[in-house]
């Protein structure tokens, strides 16, 4: 009986993991309607565009105990009729960190300040904009840590935006691994027994064993429970 009661509570953690990516999943796909808007192949001008994204996620950035910490779009150049990625994305209020200090409002990420980002040259070849564009599916990084603003560990779920087949560019949201902990916890403890949610590669995400540190590799086996939608499974 103990063993029925502990399953049903790991299945019910793993429904809280997918409903939590699936209200994510749902935002982009707005925003990614509102991005593309008519249809049109003639380039956006840049401000127009930041103009239309920061009025789609900066209200999610100024909720009360935000689930986001950064959220917006990464354009490809033939979106705008630039040279290169267009970043038209904000960060939410941010804690002490080494880059920001700390923030109280949410704040454009301007890149052209940030000396420090040049180990990320070509941004296309990152995890986050390259694998949408090969799958042409949403993917979620991480858990990692994010050197390039807020400096913890972060989760970053982006989906490509295409046009006639061809990816124009990738929105997405940034959310501390902190915060899907308030956000997960809670469920993961109910579950009976020790449980450490896991990303493909294995690594740790949130964990209720204080042992098992986040991006600690967890062995998984037949028994670990799947989070639909999503590449998470509960251990």
């Amino acid at each position: 009986m103990a063993d029925v009661i502990a399953t049903a509570g790991v299945e019910a953690a793993a429904e809280r993991v997918s409903a939590l990516f699936a209200r994510i999943q749902e935002s982009l796909a707005g925003w990614r309607d509102a991005i593309l808007g008519e249809d049109t192949a003639a380039p956006t001008a840049p401000a127009t565009l930041d103009a239309t994204v920061g009025a789609l996620v900066i209200p999610l950035l100024q909720e009360d105990d935000p689930l986001l910490v950064g959220a917006g779009f990464i354009a490809a150049p033939e979106f705008t009729g630039g040279d290169d990625l267009h970043f038209s994305w904000w960060l939410g209020p941010l804690e002490e960190n080494p880059v920001f200090g700390s923030t109280t409002e949410p704040s454009r990420l301007d890149l052209a300040s940030r000396s420090y980002s040049d180990y990320l040259r070509d941004f296309r070849s990152l995890e986050w904009y390259s694998i949408p564009q090969t799958t042409h599916r949403t993917h979620i990084t991480g858990p990692y840590v994010d050197h390039l603003c807020a400096c913890d560990y972060i989760v970053t779920v982006t989906s490509p935006v295409e046009r006639d087949g061809r990816m124009i560019g990738v929105v997405g949201v940034d959310v501390y691994v902190k915060r899907l902990e308030r956000e997960l916890l809670p469920a993961m403890l109910g579950a009976g027994r020790p449980a450490v949610l896991v990303n493909e590669a294995g690594r740790a995400m949130v964990s209720t064993d204080p042992a098992v540190l986040v991006g600690d590799v967890v062995a998984t086996g037949e028994d670990a429970v799947r989070c639909v939608g999503t590449p998470f499974r509960l251990v």
